[in-house]
């Protein structure tokens, strides 16, 4: 998750937990990957073995994310605000006595996922993932077209899935859709992983 300050106080954020991110770069990382993890500002210890890069905001995380490139894969899962504040205080804004609230100003976030799938460095395998809380597989599906990703993990996140710690997802990819039964996280990043690293082995024979 990433968030862009208001004023030194107040904030937009939202309440994804990074656990399934977290999740995956620690399954990646004990399936022999070098893993570089950009992590929002959430409070996760890092796992064993990956190289840590920590952000604040959506432009930090893509400055950092194309850093990291050139990579075999790219799993997209934070969960990135796409609007932030157009201006940030200096201090704290208060309230002016009218009983209305300050004008808010907002400005787009870039698309990370999006500026990978037309990268000039593009992963091989590109995998953005979708919080959805309606008709999930067909969000999905139109995502996957419009970002240029070669899968999107969808998931239903109208229950408990941000901060829980189980995950139901289905892989939406241009050959169809794969569901999952709901499982904990680190088995969902596992799973994960084995496809990612067959659909690798599959390509490079």
């Amino acid at each position: 998750p990433t968030h862009e300050p208001i004023d030194p106080v107040r904030y937009i954020a939202n309440r994804s937990s990074g656990k399934q991110g977290f999740a995956i770069a620690a399954a990646a990382a004990r399936a022999g990957a070098r893993v570089t993890l950009v992590a929002g500002p959430v409070h996760l210890p890092s796992p064993a073995g990956v190289d840590r890069v920590d952000v604040q905001t959506a432009r930090d995380m893509l400055a950092a994310v194309e850093a990291a490139l050139p990579a075999d894969a790219a799993i997209m899962v934070a969960a990135v605000a796409d609007w932030r504040a157009a201006g940030e205080a200096g201090q704290k804004i208060k309230k002016d006595g009218s009983g209305r609230p300050a004008p808010l100003a907002l400005a787009e976030n870039p698309d990370i996922l999006a500026t990978l799938g037309r990268h000039a460095r593009r992963p091989a395998l590109l995998i953005g993932f979708a919080a959805e809380t309606n008709d999930v597989a067909a969000h999905a599906q139109a995502k996957l077209a419009k970002k240029g990703a070669d899968w999107i993990v969808a998931n239903d996140v109208s229950g408990d899935v941000m901060g829980g710690d189980t995950n139901a997802v289905h892989i939406v990819t241009a050959a169809g859709i794969e569901s999952w039964d709901a499982a904990p996280k680190a088995d969902v990043a596992a799973k994960l992983i084995a496809k990612v690293a067959h659909a690798l082995a599959t390509s490079a024979d």
